[in-house]
């Protein structure tokens, strides 16, 4: 073995990612300064929802979802502090590093995958000023918008017939007609469509 192929095997093995911002992210250990709005839209984008099983020309992506979640808080909380509906809108933020994988492959992978998704998210927020930890009625809510927005993705474009999304999702209750009716008409956007819509919506709250 030659002294570079002996370098190269004692080099600890990267891990960063590089951003198209230009930020190098540390996988492992997640600064709040490499985080950038403009990297998690454009990621978040071109993450595909239900791993791509979904009807219509384009994916659903985890940025199109994130703005449903924000639209369906904010439908119920109109009164909300931008720090709670910024949350609403990050809520899925860490995907864009570490994709949106699916509830039961997240199970069969364990708490690694977890504590480091946690991780990142606590530096996303921090990043935004939202607490590391939110409160739980604040969780709650969120985690309630974020179930509507998939009872609707999963019976208009995932395949689900209804009594398999009520099982899994619960009765979408509590929102106004108006956003009830554009929810039951949900179609996906291009990624490019998303990212701006996305970045848009933050804008807004912030």
């Amino acid at each position: 073995m030659n002294a570079q192929d002996q370098s190269l095997q004692e080099r600890p093995p990267r891990a960063w990612q590089r951003m198209l911002s230009g930020r190098r992210l540390d996988l492992l250990n997640p600064e709040p300064k490499d985080i950038e709005i403009i990297d998690i839209a454009h990621g978040l984008a071109r993450v595909a929802r239900w791993n791509g099983q979904t009807l219509g020309n384009h994916a659903l992506s985890v940025a199109q979802h994130v703005t449903i979640v924000e639209d369906i808080t904010n439908d119920k909380n109109p009164n909300w502090p931008s720090q709670w509906r910024r949350a609403a809108l990050l809520h899925d933020a860490a995907e864009y590093v570490i994709g949106d994988l699916i509830s039961p492959f997240k199970t069969a992978i364990g708490l690694d995958y977890k504590a480091f998704e946690i991780r990142l998210l606590k530096a996303i927020h921090q990043r935004f000023h939202i607490p590391a930890s939110l409160p739980d009625e604040i969780a709650l809510q969120i985690k309630q918008a974020d179930r509507i927005a998939a009872y609707f993705e999963a019976t208009g474009l995932a395949g689900f017939n209804e009594q398999e999304a009520l099982s899994f999702f619960g009765t979408p209750s509590g929102i106004s007609k108006q956003l009830y009716s554009r929810l039951a008409n949900l179609k996906p956007v291009p990624a490019t469509v998303a990212q701006q819509e996305f970045l848009l919506r933050f804008e807004k709250i912030t």
